[in-house]
């Protein structure tokens, strides 16, 4: 049986590698996306992608937020989750079920919010 895939999207190198190891370890094949039109891209090429986890604050053409958003719209299932260091959005800021983590997030935290995906 192929193992769930996860995509991070993520712009910072350091924090990326850590969600990476972390859901790999898991048990996960993990994608790597440095920002939202990347993620984007993935998910147009990969029918597979079942979980995007991604950062708020990131550079490009939108934040995670609206990533997210343009997520739901177009691939409803694939499960959301969203983290940041700085920003706390409200429920209605997002899509609804999007999890939200707040950075530093722990591998029990990630775990936990990947763990609906079964």
């Amino acid at each position: 049986m192929p193992k769930p895939v996860v995509l991070v999207v993520e712009d910072e190198p350091l924090i990326r590698m850590d969600a990476v190891a972390m859901i790999e370890e898991a048990g996960y094949e993990v994608l790597e996306a440095i920002d939202a039109d990347e993620a984007i891209i993935l998910l147009e090429a990969r029918s597979d992608i079942r979980v995007v986890f991604s950062d708020i604050e990131m550079p490009g053409s939108m934040d995670g937020l609206k990533l997210v958003h343009a997520i739901r719209e177009r691939w409803p299932p694939v499960v959301l989750i969203v983290a940041s260091g700085r920003l706390t959005p409200l429920a209605s800021e997002m899509p609804l079920d999007t999890v939200f983590l707040q950075k530093p997030y722990s591998e029990a935290q990630i775990l936990k919010a990947l763990a609906r995906i079964a």
